[in-house]
């Protein structure tokens, strides 16, 4: 196999079917002496004539004619599953999509995509997955995960590819009979007020953590929590204050009697994005889905 050149087994189908070295080789776009040298190689590897003159150009012998029929399934084999490209069919397919998220990305992006994949992709299906950020991208490498949608600083690299979707800013949330809704939150205020703060697996909430510490603002912490599940409640029943994507503020409010308030720092907001490994670049399910997403998402947040 080392010594072996596969373009061979063109010639050798061609001649199969030409039965003459001129035209075999005008079929192939080779000159005569090439199509000749071909032909010296293939009887010299496979230990045959394999093509003897005869009146009318040249016929194959038996040990070419038993090779024929091996010969045209693998050219046929690298035609249909090697060079042409793979097909999708979304309404057929039962694919798993696997999609890196965070919870709040699960919050922001999962209801509409999940709607529109349920009727474009019946029977499909979606994993959701919270890797640790130093095993993502060799997740995505090995295409254990399709997509990584959301905010994943750590993603860099010629081999990542990366598609803007839209901007978050952070809002305050508060309970909607707050006292503060009089005056708003201010700098002066803002510190004193009881602030739930939550840490979890993705990293946006770190944005806001390092913005304040950089300003050297010291908030009254009064709850630490790993989860966002709580948060509205908590905060629907308490006179606290937690700092959110705005996003997620618009979920939190839609079933929960909190108000969103603009904060009193112009603090900085952050890309979200789709991510994908050049591995998954040219894959149909891999592109539908990327299109899908954009499609739902790009260039604003959820409606």
């Amino acid at each position: 196999m080392n010594n072996f050149d596969l373009n061979l087994l063109r010639v050798f189908d061609a001649l199969l079917r030409q039965k003459h070295v001129g035209k075999a080789a005008e079929e192939l776009g080779l000159s005569q002496p090439s199509a000749s040298y071909a032909l010296k190689q293939l009887r010299e590897q496979l230990g045959d004539h394999l093509f003897v003159k005869a009146r009318h150009g040249m016929e194959p012998t038996l040990r070419a004619l038993e090779l024929a029929p091996t010969v045209k399934a693998i050219l046929s084999d690298i035609r249909e599953q090697i060079l042409t490209s793979p097909e999708f069919e979304a309404k057929t397919t039962r694919r798993t999509f696997t999609i890196a998220m965070s919870d709040v990305g699960e919050m922001v992006f999962l209801p509409r995509l999940l709607k529109r994949i349920e009727k474009e992709a019946p029977f499909a299906s979606v994993r959701s997955v919270t890797p640790p950020p130093e095993k993502l991208i060799t997740a995505l490498q090995r295409s254990e995960i399709d997509l990584a949608v959301g905010y994943f600083p750590d993603l860099q690299g010629h081999d990542v590819f990366q598609q803007r979707l839209f901007h978050h800013s952070f809002v305050c949330l508060v309970r909607s009979g707050h006292s503060i809704l009089r005056e708003g939150i201010t700098e002066e205020n803002f510190p004193r007020l009881p602030h739930a703060v939550v840490h979890f697996g993705g990293r946006s909430q770190e944005i806001v953590e390092q913005f304040l510490q950089s300003k050297g603002i010291e908030r009254r912490e009064m709850l630490h929590s790993s989860h966002f599940l709580s948060i509205p409640m908590v905060i629907a029943s308490t006179d606290m204050v937690v700092t959110v994507p705005a996003a997620v503020a618009e979920i939190f409010s839609s079933f929960t009697d909190i108000t969103a308030v603009p904060p009193p720092y112009k603090m900085p907001g952050f890309d979200l994005k789709q991510n994908w490994h050049r591995s998954q670049q040219n894959d149909p399910a891999n592109r539908w889905l990327r299109t899908l997403v954009l499609e739902l998402f790009g260039d604003g947040p959820p409606q």
